[in-house]
Protein backbone atom coordinates (compact mmCIF):
# COMPACT_ATOMS: atom_id res chain seq x y z
CA UNK A 1 0.00 0.00 0.00
CA UNK A 2 1.40 3.23 -0.67
CA UNK A 3 2.20 5.75 1.86
CA UNK A 4 0.07 8.60 2.43
CA UNK A 5 1.76 11.56 2.44
CA UNK A 6 2.38 12.51 6.41
CA UNK A 7 3.65 8.65 6.95
CA UNK A 8 6.09 10.07 4.41
CA UNK A 9 6.96 13.25 5.58
CA UNK A 10 7.73 11.17 9.05
CA UNK A 11 9.74 8.95 7.90
CA UNK A 12 11.89 11.97 6.19
CA UNK A 13 12.61 13.59 8.98
CA UNK A 14 13.01 10.04 11.26
CA UNK A 15 15.82 9.25 8.58
CA UNK A 16 17.25 12.40 8.94
CA UNK A 17 17.24 12.69 12.70
CA UNK A 18 19.76 9.23 12.19
CA UNK A 19 21.61 10.80 9.05
CA UNK A 20 21.55 14.26 9.73
CA UNK A 21 22.33 15.07 6.21
CA UNK A 22 21.23 12.75 2.44
CA UNK A 23 20.92 13.91 -0.87
CA UNK A 24 17.42 14.01 -2.29
CA UNK A 25 18.18 10.68 -4.38
CA UNK A 26 19.14 8.48 -1.15
CA UNK A 27 16.20 9.86 0.27
CA UNK A 28 14.14 8.84 -2.39
CA UNK A 29 15.49 5.49 -2.62
CA UNK A 30 15.10 4.43 1.11
CA UNK A 31 11.30 5.90 1.28
CA UNK A 32 10.71 4.43 -2.09
CA UNK A 33 9.35 7.59 -3.72
CA UNK A 34 10.09 9.41 -6.77
CA UNK A 35 12.61 12.13 -6.50
CA UNK A 36 9.57 14.75 -8.25
CA UNK A 37 7.66 13.83 -4.98
CA UNK A 38 10.59 13.68 -2.58
CA UNK A 39 11.17 17.24 -3.98
CA UNK A 40 7.36 18.02 -3.24
CA UNK A 41 7.75 16.64 0.60
CA UNK A 42 10.94 18.45 1.34
CA UNK A 43 9.56 21.58 -0.58
CA UNK A 44 6.45 21.43 2.50
CA UNK A 45 8.50 20.44 5.51
CA UNK A 46 11.18 23.81 4.50
CA UNK A 47 8.25 25.92 4.47
CA UNK A 48 7.52 24.50 8.18
CA UNK A 49 11.01 25.20 9.20
CA UNK A 50 11.74 21.44 9.77
CA UNK A 51 14.19 20.69 7.20
CA UNK A 52 16.99 23.12 5.38
CA UNK A 53 17.64 22.06 1.70
CA UNK A 54 20.91 23.17 -0.39
CA UNK A 55 22.10 22.01 -3.65
CA UNK A 56 20.35 18.47 -3.70
CA UNK A 57 20.58 17.62 -0.36
CA UNK A 58 18.19 18.35 2.91
CA UNK A 59 19.19 17.97 6.81
CA UNK A 60 17.03 18.93 10.27
CA UNK A 61 20.25 21.41 10.80
CA UNK A 62 20.53 25.04 8.56
CA UNK A 63 23.41 24.92 6.75
CA UNK A 64 25.02 28.20 7.40
CA UNK A 65 26.55 28.83 10.31
CA UNK A 66 27.24 32.15 12.13
CA UNK A 67 29.76 33.08 13.76
CA UNK A 68 30.44 33.04 17.63
CA UNK A 69 32.95 33.35 20.81
CA UNK A 70 36.05 30.62 21.01
CA UNK A 71 34.56 30.43 24.70
CA UNK A 72 31.29 29.18 23.46
CA UNK A 73 32.41 27.33 21.19
CA UNK A 74 34.59 25.44 23.29
CA UNK A 75 31.97 24.01 24.93
CA UNK A 76 30.35 22.13 22.06
CA UNK A 77 31.48 18.83 21.56
CA UNK A 78 33.94 19.23 23.55
CA UNK A 79 34.62 15.49 24.35
CA UNK A 80 34.74 14.74 20.52
CA UNK A 81 37.34 17.81 19.98
CA UNK A 82 39.30 16.04 22.87
CA UNK A 83 39.49 12.56 20.75
CA UNK A 84 39.64 14.16 17.56
CA UNK A 85 42.99 16.53 18.77
CA UNK A 86 44.60 13.62 20.89
CA UNK A 87 44.17 10.62 17.20
CA UNK A 88 45.69 14.63 15.03
CA UNK A 89 48.95 14.96 17.50
CA UNK A 90 49.89 11.43 16.57
CA UNK A 91 50.52 12.62 13.00
CA UNK A 92 53.47 14.45 14.61
CA UNK A 93 57.05 12.99 14.47
CA UNK A 94 60.81 14.29 15.14
CA UNK A 95 61.41 17.10 13.39
CA UNK A 96 58.35 18.24 11.94
CA UNK A 97 57.23 21.99 11.21
CA UNK A 98 53.88 22.29 11.82
CA UNK A 99 51.35 25.08 10.52
CA UNK A 100 48.11 25.56 13.22
CA UNK A 101 45.31 27.63 12.43
CA UNK A 102 42.79 28.83 14.67
CA UNK A 103 39.66 27.09 15.91
CA UNK A 104 39.08 25.26 19.52
CA UNK A 105 39.86 22.29 18.15
CA UNK A 106 43.36 23.64 16.82
CA UNK A 107 43.62 24.54 20.65
CA UNK A 108 42.81 21.61 21.84
CA UNK A 109 45.63 19.72 19.56
CA UNK A 110 47.94 22.23 21.35
CA UNK A 111 47.15 20.79 24.35
CA UNK A 112 47.67 17.34 23.22
CA UNK A 113 50.96 17.41 21.59
CA UNK A 114 54.10 16.21 23.30
CA UNK A 115 56.82 16.83 21.26
CA UNK A 116 58.94 14.00 19.81
CA UNK A 117 61.66 16.45 19.63
CA UNK A 118 63.06 19.22 17.43
CA UNK A 119 59.41 20.59 16.18
CA UNK A 120 58.43 24.04 15.19
CA UNK A 121 55.20 25.31 14.74
CA UNK A 122 53.75 28.15 13.46
CA UNK A 123 50.94 29.06 14.97
CA UNK A 124 47.51 31.80 13.79
CA UNK A 125 45.81 31.12 17.10
CA UNK A 126 46.90 33.57 20.45
CA UNK A 127 46.01 30.21 23.18
CA UNK A 128 47.51 27.75 20.80
CA UNK A 129 50.92 30.01 21.17
CA UNK A 130 50.54 30.30 24.65
CA UNK A 131 49.95 26.89 25.29
CA UNK A 132 52.73 26.01 23.22
CA UNK A 133 55.37 28.39 24.55
CA UNK A 134 55.34 26.40 28.03
CA UNK A 135 56.76 23.37 25.94
CA UNK A 136 61.03 23.78 26.38
CA UNK A 137 60.76 21.18 22.83
CA UNK A 138 58.67 22.88 20.50
CA UNK A 139 59.61 26.09 18.73
CA UNK A 140 56.59 28.46 18.69
CA UNK A 141 56.23 31.29 15.86
CA UNK A 142 53.45 33.34 16.51
CA UNK A 143 52.21 34.73 13.66
CA UNK A 144 51.32 38.46 13.33
CA UNK A 145 48.42 40.52 12.21
CA UNK A 146 45.03 41.93 13.00
CA UNK A 147 43.68 39.88 16.36
CA UNK A 148 40.19 38.54 15.71
CA UNK A 149 38.23 39.28 19.16
CA UNK A 150 36.02 36.43 18.08
CA UNK A 151 38.87 33.59 17.41
CA UNK A 152 41.74 35.10 19.40
CA UNK A 153 43.62 34.58 16.28
CA UNK A 154 45.30 37.13 13.62
CA UNK A 155 44.43 37.72 10.04
CA UNK A 156 45.58 39.88 7.57
CA UNK A 157 48.15 40.76 5.24
CA UNK A 158 51.52 40.69 7.72
CA UNK A 159 50.30 37.01 8.93
CA UNK A 160 50.09 35.98 4.99
CA UNK A 161 53.44 37.12 3.95
CA UNK A 162 55.23 36.07 6.90
CA UNK A 163 53.82 32.51 5.79
CA UNK A 164 55.11 33.18 2.22
CA UNK A 165 58.89 32.25 4.06
CA UNK A 166 58.00 29.46 5.31
CA UNK A 167 57.42 25.55 4.19
CA UNK A 168 55.66 22.85 6.22
CA UNK A 169 55.13 19.84 6.10
CA UNK A 170 52.05 19.55 8.37
CA UNK A 171 49.11 21.97 8.23
CA UNK A 172 45.99 21.27 10.94
CA UNK A 173 43.21 23.43 10.30
CA UNK A 174 39.85 23.97 11.92
CA UNK A 175 36.61 24.60 9.90
CA UNK A 176 33.28 25.99 10.27
CA UNK A 177 31.59 23.92 7.32
CA UNK A 178 32.25 21.25 5.26
CA UNK A 179 30.06 20.93 2.16
CA UNK A 180 30.32 18.48 -0.54
CA UNK A 181 30.28 21.01 -3.48
CA UNK A 182 31.14 24.34 -2.18
CA UNK A 183 34.30 22.59 -0.08
CA UNK A 184 35.81 24.11 3.25
CA UNK A 185 34.51 27.02 4.52
CA UNK A 186 34.81 29.69 7.48
CA UNK A 187 32.91 32.69 9.05
CA UNK A 188 35.18 35.23 8.16
CA UNK A 189 37.03 36.21 5.17
CA UNK A 190 39.84 37.04 6.14
CA UNK A 191 40.40 33.76 7.76
CA UNK A 192 39.87 32.17 4.61
CA UNK A 193 41.96 33.89 2.92
CA UNK A 194 45.20 33.15 5.67
CA UNK A 195 43.82 29.24 5.61
CA UNK A 196 44.45 29.30 1.63
CA UNK A 197 47.98 30.78 2.20
CA UNK A 198 48.26 28.33 4.71
CA UNK A 199 47.47 25.92 2.71
CA UNK A 200 50.02 27.01 -0.16
CA UNK A 201 52.53 26.73 2.66
CA UNK A 202 52.08 22.96 3.37
CA UNK A 203 52.67 19.55 2.24
CA UNK A 204 50.13 17.83 3.94
CA UNK A 205 46.65 19.25 4.59
CA UNK A 206 44.96 17.88 7.84
CA UNK A 207 41.67 19.08 9.06
CA UNK A 208 40.29 18.83 12.22
CA UNK A 209 36.32 19.17 12.72
CA UNK A 210 33.64 17.71 14.59
CA UNK A 211 30.64 15.77 12.69
CA UNK A 212 28.00 19.03 13.86
CA UNK A 213 30.34 20.47 10.73
CA UNK A 214 29.82 18.06 8.07
CA UNK A 215 27.35 19.26 5.42
CA UNK A 216 27.00 23.08 6.44
CA UNK A 217 29.06 26.15 5.02
CA UNK A 218 30.27 29.33 6.18
CA UNK A 219 30.56 32.54 4.65
CA UNK A 220 34.27 32.32 3.35
CA UNK A 221 35.04 30.05 1.13
CA UNK A 222 38.41 28.07 1.68
CA UNK A 223 39.19 25.30 -0.62
CA UNK A 224 37.85 22.78 -2.21
CA UNK A 225 37.51 18.75 -0.66
CA UNK A 226 40.35 18.01 -3.34
CA UNK A 227 43.25 20.35 -1.64
CA UNK A 228 42.45 18.11 1.44
CA UNK A 229 44.58 15.21 2.48
CA UNK A 230 42.46 13.92 5.89
CA UNK A 231 40.33 14.72 7.52
CA UNK A 232 39.19 13.78 11.54
CA UNK A 233 36.07 13.87 12.79
CA UNK A 234 33.93 11.90 14.84
CA UNK A 235 32.25 8.61 14.78
CA UNK A 236 29.17 10.52 14.57
CA UNK A 237 29.23 11.69 11.43
CA UNK A 238 26.67 10.42 8.87
CA UNK A 239 28.21 7.17 6.84
CA UNK A 240 26.88 8.38 3.79
CA UNK A 241 28.27 11.84 3.90
CA UNK A 242 31.72 10.26 5.07
CA UNK A 243 31.15 7.73 2.12
CA UNK A 244 30.67 10.92 -0.83
CA UNK A 245 33.70 12.76 0.68
CA UNK A 246 36.30 9.77 0.66
CA UNK A 247 34.74 9.23 -3.19
CA UNK A 248 36.21 12.45 -3.86
CA UNK A 249 40.05 11.60 -2.70
CA UNK A 250 39.93 12.59 0.76
CA UNK A 251 40.99 9.85 3.90
CA UNK A 252 38.53 10.40 6.74
CA UNK A 253 39.34 9.21 10.14
CA UNK A 254 36.38 8.36 12.54
CA UNK A 255 37.71 9.16 16.16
Amino acid sequence: MAQSMAERHQQILEILQEKKFLSVAMLGEKIGASLVTIRKDLSMLEEKGLVYRSHGSAGLQNPYVTDRHVSEKEKINAAEKIRIAKHAASFISYGDTILLASGTTINELARQIKSPGNITVISASLTASDILSKQPEVETIQLSGMVRKSSLSVVGSLAEQMLQSFSCNLLFMGVDGIDLDFGLTTTNALEATLNRQMIKSSQKIIVLTDSSKLGRKGFGHICPLSKVDVIITDNKASKELVGAIEEQGVEVVLV
